[in-house]
């Protein structure tokens, strides 16, 4: 299959573990982006959901405690194919991403990665509803570039 037989853009977070930030991302995209987007994500070494991100996520109305634990290089091996990546992880781990073909864009977000987050669990919720507004502002800001400038996609 090829991306123009697609009617959505088809997205690809990428992190470490996929558990908390390309799952709040795929949420937020999934959500808001919906009829134009279907995002997925993955990670490079699993790891269980981060409870702090399925709280802050509930908090706004998302549920992502269900969500499965997805690994790029499956998705790579599959042979899926998207238009844009976006690497939600540091860049030194976002070279481990495997090349999928027919990507048009790769995007690097550099997020800080919340299982690194330290002091009290209120003190580690905060950090991570800092974190999820962030990324929700990147998600609201590439849904709006995109509307502004389809023919680059």
């Amino acid at each position: 299959m090829k991306l123009d037989d697609y009617s959505k853009k088809r997205v690809l977070f990428v992190c470490v573990h996929n558990s908390a930030r390309s799952q709040m991302a795929e949420a937020f995209l999934n959500r808001l982006g919906e009829g134009e987007f279907y995002a997925e994500s993955a990670g490079f070494e699993p790891a269980p959901l981060n409870p702090y991100a399925i709280q802050a996520m509930k908090e706004i109305g998302y549920d992502i405690s269900k969500n499965s634990i997805n690994i790029a290089n499956d998705y790579f091996l599959e042979g899926r194919i998207y238009h844009i990546i976006i690497k939600v992880c540091d860049q030194k781990n976002g070279q481990r991403c495997p090349i999928f073909p027919q990507t048009r864009r790769v995007l690097d977000w550099n997020l800080e990665d919340p299982s690194s987050f330290v002091g009290t669990s209120e003190e580690i919720l905060e950090q991570v509803r800092s974190l999820r507004d962030k990324i929700k502002t990147l998600v609201e800001d590439f849904i709006n570039e995109y509307r502004d400038s389809k023919l680059r996609y």
